[in-house]
């Protein structure tokens, strides 16, 4: 198996002083290695029953739609506010410093459905963590969690309250 490790790009104080920036795109950059990721996050999920990928803009989208296609579920983006043309369920949720929201359609998951949540990495858990609230107002189940990347110290999961997280690279 490619070492995906190899692959991402550290980059310090980016982007402010202090923080060590995790750079996804020179693993986008070499198909067999993205293939690799794609295929390592879907694996603990392979054997499950999954209706839908749900995946926060940016780059959720970049890791949702190829595992969406290999997990054969469909894919519904959560996206910033005023992105989506139809009615939507909005979250507020807290950053460092301030707040922001996440939206999906009204009809973005049905009641019963098993979603997927999706994204590049797992950090302090606010994105996810609204991402999960969106899924489940709609009536639909968090399965789990998949991530490329965990950065355990920044200790995300907490937010998750015990839901089932998967990640393919860990840094501590």
């Amino acid at each position: 198996m490619t070492d995906l490790y190899q692959h991402i790009r550290d980059i310090p104080d980016y982007p402010k002083s202090g923080i060590l920036f995790r750079d996804i795109t020179p693993l986008l950059a070499d198909p067999q290695a993205f293939e690799a990721a794609i295929d390592a996050m879907a694996a603990p999920f392979a054997n499950e029953s999954i209706d839908v990928i749900a995946a926060a803009e940016a780059r959720g989208f970049i890791f949702g739609t190829p595992l969406a296609l290999r997990l054969g579920a469909g894919f519904s983006p959560v996206r910033k506010p005023g992105k989506l043309p139809f009615q939507v369920h909005a979250d507020r949720y807290d950053l460092e410093y301030g707040q922001d929201e996440l939206q999906v359609h009204v009809d973005a998951f049905q009641p019963g459905q098993r979603v997927l949540i999706v994204d590049d990495l797992l950090a302090t858990g606010g994105t996810v963590e609204a991402c999960c609230r969106l899924v489940e107002k709609c009536g639909a189940e968090v399965i789990g969690c998949s991530f490329l990347i965990h950065l355990k110290s920044l200790q995300g999961e907490k937010k998750l309250g015990g839901r089932r997280i998967e990640s393919v690279l860990n840094y501590e």
